[in-house]
């Protein structure tokens, strides 16, 4: 009875069904390997491997998008989009590790895009988010090279990625926080997409609400090129109006969101409330 209980918990069901989800999704990678499709894409062009962009084909392949704020050519020179994809090490793949970076220039140009080989010997690949296949690893470059590459691009550049704290963990890089725009933390983009605003939304939601941009589908996984686009032309569509409130630090939002009005309005209930009860308990004390 006790082990019945346990496995029929919600709990318990959640986690058999990703296994179950994992376990059909590397049945079919695994199909996928022996099919024609996969032998032309991946197998006859092995040189192509370390440059692959891996864009779906709703994406265009340069931003083109415009910031509709005035943004001068010095500017656009700082900013640079970056975009990880990891891997997993250790046991069960519970280690996260560097396995590909893409930097984008403002105007959505590669700067840089290379697969990287992690550090320790990969136990998952996790190809359904991080589009990372054993073959794509096999000439990688190391990881202290692309660590000393990327750092020499990103030195004093604003760096603008969705949560982009992940990225510069497994890059491990100290960048500071002033030279960030992390497009999943702002409230810009979530007020202008009609989200709560103390609600963090994915990218891909972002994309799709903002840009009309379907990321992030099919077979292949995630792309960080794709991804790295779309966060730099969501950041242009707040550019300006973020950069302003960067600049301003005293400015507080004007419009805030419905949870802080419940909040303010019981507080202000509440001190109401404790304002009457000192005026009941004061005659009551002077008659005794």
């Amino acid at each position: 009875m006790f082990h019945a209980m346990e496995y029929s918990s919600p709990k318990r069901k959640r986690l058999a069904k990703w296994k179950r989800s994992d376990w059909d999704f590397d049945e079919q990678a695994k199909k996928y390997q022996n099919t024609t499709d996969f032998q032309n894409r991946y197998l006859t062009n092995k040189d192509t491997w370390e440059e692959d962009s891996g864009l779906s084909e709703w994406s265009p392949p340069t931003s083109g998008r415009s910031s509709p704020w005035p943004t001068s050519s010095a500017s656009a020179t700082l900013v640079v989009a970056l975009d990880c994809e990891m891997v997993g090490t250790g046991p069960a793949g519970s280690c996260s590790e560097l396995a590909r970076c893409s930097i984008l220039d403002y105007h959505g140009n590669v700067l840089y895009d290379r697969y990287v080989q992690p550090c320790h010997p990969v136990t998952d690949y996790r190809t359904r988010w991080s589009g990372i296949w054993p073959h794509h690893l096999l000439n990688a470059t190391t990881y202290v090279q692309a660590r000393n590459e990327i750092l020499t691009i990103l030195k004093g550049k604003v760096v603008v990625g969705h949560s982009i704290s992940n990225d510069f963990r497994a890059l491990r890089i100290p960048h500071p926080h002033h030279m960030v725009r992390d497009i999943g933390a702002t409230h810009l983009l979530r007020r202008l997409a009609g989200f709560p605003l103390h609600r963090r939304v994915s990218l891909k939601t972002l994309a799709g609400k903002l840009l009309n941009r379907h990321i992030q589908v099919g077979q292949m996984g995630h792309c960080s090129v794709e991804d790295a686009l779309a966060a730099l032309d969501l950041y242009k569509l707040v550019e300006g109006e973020w950069e302003w409130e960067l600049q301003s630090p005293l400015m507080v939002d004007k419009r805030p969101d419905t949870f802080q009005l419940i909040s303010r309005v019981f507080i202000v209930l509440g001190l109401l409330y404790l304002f009457c009860c000192c005026l009941y308990v004061s005659p009551v004390q002077r008659r005794r």
